[in-house]
């Protein structure tokens, strides 16, 4: 069985509670079909990717986007200066990507993405001396989400969204292990995300 954070209608808890036996949540990453970039930090033409705030929930409805948010806030909480997500994951391909985002929603639901970033697998440990993966094996990630200065208002919640793809800000990740610039294959890859490292 697997987790059911899955979309915006899923269950995905995102709280202070030390996580317990919950069970990992699980979703199908295909390069073919990857999760759209709605808005963020891109560069250079609005004409070809949007950049800045928009409405996140059309990307949060796709199956390969996970989705934590927290309950309704009892209080404002202002969030400043750099953000990272660290990830407890496996996938069944030789190298894949992790994403993740940070999103404040309203209390009418506008889900505003605040900053975002990825990690490919292959350089979890270093950029110049990069590793592929062992099959299911669960690796450590940290995610560079760069810095934001936001206030979190009382009725609003926090979310997290955790996908494999955000195109075309990055590019894909064939799943292959191969050379990044010649490799024509694209493999689907069965994603993990435990809850406790």
């Amino acid at each position: 069985t697997s987790g059911t954070a899955n979309t915006l209608g899923g269950d995905g808890s995102l709280s202070l509670s030390e996580p317990g036996d919950e069970t990992p949540d699980t979703f199908v990453f295909d390069p073919e079909h990857p999760a759209q970039t709605v808005g963020g930090n891109n560069c250079c033409s609005p004409h070809i990717v949007a950049w800045g705030p928009y409405d996140q929930r059309g990307v949060e409805m796709r199956a390969d986007v996970l989705c934590y948010t927290s309950n309704p806030l009892e209080s404002d909480i202002e969030v400043t200066g750099p953000i990272k997500v660290v990830l407890y994951a496996a996938t069944d391909g030789s190298d894949t990507d992790w994403t993740a985002k940070l999103v404040d929603v309203s209390d009418t639901g506008y889900a505003q993405n605040l900053c975002d970033g990825i990690i490919r697998a292959r350089y979890r440990d270093s950029f110049t001396e990069p590793s592929l993966l062992e099959a299911n094996k669960v690796y450590r990630y940290e995610i560079d989400l760069a810095v934001t200065g936001n206030v979190f208002k009382k009725g609003h919640r926090i979310r997290v969204e955790v996908s494999s793809s955000n195109f075309p800000r990055f590019d894909r990740n064939h799943n292959t292990g191969n050379d990044l610039g010649t490799d024509t294959e694209m493999r689907t890859a069965h994603q993990t995300v435990q809850h406790s490292g």
